[in-house]
C-alpha cells in the first residue's frame, strides 16, 4: 500500500480519535463519580467536606457522585488507587495532606503523588494545640518550661506517624526543645477520645474538631498554629508568635489520575469552586472552622509544590523516621 495513503489514513484516525475525546469532555460526565477519601468513615471536618461537596455536584449535573472510604497506609491505599485509575474524570481522589505532600518524603511509593492532575483545593483548617484540662499548663511557653523541668512528664497523640499532628508536634519540639513522648494512634477519632479522657496530655486537632470542646472545657486551647491569632479564639496565641516559621493547618485537595485532559479537571475545578460559592455551602463549611477556597488547577498545582517542599523541610529538620 502506498506509503502515502498509510500516512493519510493513520492522520484521518488520529483527528477521529481527537474529536470523540473532545466530545467526551464536553459531555463530561455522563456516568457515577467516584470521589476517593483516603481515609476510615466516621464523623469531622476530614469527613464532612467531600460529602458536601459530592452532593452539590450530585444536584448540578445530575449524576451520582459517591464518596469511597478507603483508608490505610497513612492514605497512600486510596492515593494509589486513584493513580491507577483511568484518567477520563470518573474517579478523583480527595485528600488532606498526607498522601499528597508529606508521605513521598516519609515513605518509598509505588507512585509519584506529583503526577496527580490538581483540580482544586475545597478548603483549608488551621491547628490548634488542645491539651486536657489536667496538664499544669495554660499556653506554649508554660508547656516548654514544664516539659523542659519534667522531661518525662509528658506526651501527645497523633492520628498515626507520618499524619500531619504528628509532623507538626515534631517541628514544634524541634524549635522549642520541649522533650514531649509521642503516642501514635490509627486515626484521629482513638487519639482524640483518649485526649478527652486525659489517657494522653496533649495533640493538635483541627480547629473544626476541637473548638467546640475547647468553648466547653472538655479541653483547653494552649496555642493555635496560624500564623496570626484566629477570631473564634482571640486569647489563645500563636505558636508563630514565638516561633515565626512555624505555621500548619490541613486541607482537601481534589486531583485526578494522571493524564486526565485538562479540560475535565477545568471543568470539576469551575464546578466545585462555584459549589463552594454557594451561601448554604460556605455556610456549612465555616462551621467547621474551615476557609473555602476552590482554587483553579494551576493554583492547586502551585499550591501542592510548594506545601510538598515545605514540609520536605520540616522533615528533614526533624530527623523523622517511619519504621
Amino acid at each position: 500500500m502506498n506509503k502515502n495513503i498509510i500516512a493519510h489514513m493513520l492522520g484521518a484516525v488520529l483527528v477521529g480519535a481527537v474529536s470523540m475525546n473532545a466530545v467526551a469532555q464536553d459531555n463530561y460526565p455522563t456516568r457515577t463519580i467516584k470521589i476517593i477519601v483516603p481515609l476510615a468513615p466516621g464523623g469531622g471536618t476530614a469527613i464532612a467536606l467531600p460529602r458536601i461537596v459530592a452532593d452539590k455536584l450530585s444536584e448540578r449535573w445530575g449524576r451520582p457522585v459517591i464518596v469511597e472510604y478507603r483508608p490505610g497506609a497513612a492514605g497512600n491505599i486510596g492515593a494509589e488507587a486513584v493513580v491507577r485509575a483511568d484518567p477520563d474524570g470518573y474517579t478523583l481522589l480527595a485528600s488532606p495532606p498526607p498522601a499528597l505532600v508529606i508521605n513521598q518524603h516519609l515513605y518509598k511509593l509505588s507512585f509519584d503523588p506529583a503526577a496527580l492532575v490538581p483540580v482544586t483545593i475545597i478548603a483549608a483548617v488551621p491547628f490548634v494545640l488542645v491539651a486536657h484540662p489536667k496538664v499544669p499548663v495554660a499556653n506554649v511557653q508554660e508547656l516548654i518550661a514544664f516539659a523542659k523541668t519534667n522531661p518525662a512528664r509528658l506526651n501527645y497523640a497523633s492520628a498515626g506517624a507520618g499524619s500531619v499532628p504528628h509532623v507538626a508536634m515534631e517541628w514544634f519540639k524541634v524549635l522549642s526543645g520541649a522533650p514531649i513522648l509521642h503516642v501514635p494512634y490509627k486515626g484521629l477519632a482513638p487519639a482524640l477520645s483518649d485526649l478527652l479522657t486525659g489517657h494522653v496530655d496533649m495533640m493538635f486537632d483541627n480547629l473544626g474538631n476541637a473548638l467546640h470542646r475547647v468553648e466547653s472545657g472538655t479541653l483547653k486551647a494552649l496555642a493555635v498554629a496560624s500564623e496570626k491569632r484566629l477570631p473564634t479564639l482571640p486569647l489563645v496565641p500563636a505558636i508563630a508568635e514565638s516561633f515565626p516559621s512555624f505555621v500548619s493547618d490541613t486541607w482537601f485537595a481534589v486531583v485526578a489520575p494522571p493524564k486526565t485532559p485538562r479540560a475535565i479537571a477545568a471543568k470539576l475545578s469551575a464546578a466545585i469552586g462555584e459549589t463552594l460559592r454557594m451561601p448554604d455551602v460556605a455556610s456549612r463549611i465555616r462551621d467547621f472552622s474551615a476557609v473555602p477556597l476552590g482554587t483553579s488547577p494551576e493554583e492547586s498545582q502551585k499550591f501542592l509544590r510548594e506545601d510538598a517542599e515545605r514540609w520536605r523541610k520540616v522533615i528533614l529538620a526533624t530527623g523523622i523516621k517511619l519504621e
